[in-house]
């Protein structure tokens, strides 16, 4: 059975971990969980532009939260995970049309127009 678009694989898993080095939100080392950053309640799908590296505490306070509220109530450095974020977005978009495969979406979590 062949993977939906919204189902993260294990080699893109392993690309976000390289990518992010730390936990998205706290910078905190591992092990790490996925985390979708629109969560799937809120709309949110199980893709590489959605899910983040988080460490235990961070996936388990976060849990159905919008994830810039959460980071202010936390503390947490909502400047440098939306930077981060942003910056790995641009790297997969750039080496998906790179390799061919389309585009990302614009929205993360949101189906493409395409």
């Amino acid at each position: 059975m062949a993977a939906a678009d919204n189902d993260l694989t294990a080699p893109q898993w392993d690309e976000l971990l390289a990518l992010w080095g730390a936990c998205a939100y706290c910078g905190g080392a591992g092990p790490f969980q996925k985390d979708c950053v629109l969560p799937i309640s809120r709309g949110g799908r199980y893709t590489q532009q959605n899910v983040v590296p988080a460490c235990r505490a961070c996936n388990a306070s976060k849990c159905n939260s919008e994830v810039t509220g959460w980071m202010r109530r936390k503390k947490l450095d909502e400047r440098a995970f939306l930077q981060g974020h942003a910056e790995i977005l641009l790297h997969l978009r750039a080496r998906s049309t790179d390799d061919g495969a389309p585009a990302p979406a614009e929205e993360v979590g949101a189906p493409s127009d395409t």
